[in-house]
């Protein structure tokens, strides 16, 4: 399903259930000995998913440890984002020569029922937009499109600066006649290969009962 959203060379791999936990190193297993078995089974399947992408890269396997900032750290010259919720997991992973960042966030296509977390997630302009589009695409859960297009904008912008990005810090424009969204920062952005990122471009997908979404920052010799 992801492969839909993200380009070449882009490696990815989903799951729709998840692995034995036999199937984690050792070391994985030590680090989630304390969560619940949820946790543990979520955690270890979407690494899974992580070394089938890193696979395609010619990676070969090992242990994939969370950071400080508890996503996966990556082996040298590769970046990656993964993402895991009710019944889905997935990764997507490429050479940090073709992509400086990658954010990719999956959420079940369920609406934010509560006024207070709308607000907190959304700005004003942004909770503007979202009658025009229930119109559109009633189907689309639009505000937890919202929330998810921040994530995966997050995710990509977290490996760039070492930095939080609060949900106040973007604004989101959806278009929906080509599933694509843009991020303004409203804060200074990361200077990647020389250049000041002002705002993130990314695409959605809705389907099988989820709302996915993915950000990509090209390298130069991928147009970055």
């Amino acid at each position: 399903m992801i492969d839909k959203l993200l380009p070449v060379p882009i490696a990815t791999a989903e799951a729709f259930h998840d692995a034995p936990l036999t199937a984690m190193y050792p070391e994985e297993r030590e680090a989630v000995a304390a969560a619940v078995p949820q946790r543990q089974k979520e955690f270890g399947t979407v690494r899974g998913c992580a070394r089938a992408a890193l696979a395609e890269l010619g990676v070969a396997p090992g242990p994939l440890l969370p950071g400080p900032d508890r996503a996966p750290s990556w082996p040298d010259g590769i970046v990656g984002a993964i993402t895991h919720c009710t019944g889905y997991r997935a990764a997507a992973v490429a050479r940090s020569s073709d992509m400086r960042a990658i954010g990719l966030d999956a959420e079940p296509n369920e609406p934010i029922n509560d006024p207070g977390v709308i607000g907190l997630v959304t700005l004003p302009g942004e909770r503007a937009q979202l009658p025009r589009l229930a119109r559109l695409e009633p189907e689309i859960c639009w505000d937890r499109l919202i929330f998810s297009a921040k994530e995966s904008v997050y995710k990509a912008w977290y490996p760039l600066t070492h930095r939080w990005l609060g949900f106040e810090e973007a604004h989101l424009t959806l278009d929906p006649t080509d599933a694509t969204f843009t991020a303004r920062l409203l804060v200074p952005g990361p200077v990647v290969d020389g250049r000041e990122i002002t705002e993130f471009s990314g695409r959605w997908l809705v389907e099988a009962g989820l709302v996915v979404t993915a950000v990509v920052v090209p390298g130069v010799r991928n147009g970055g």
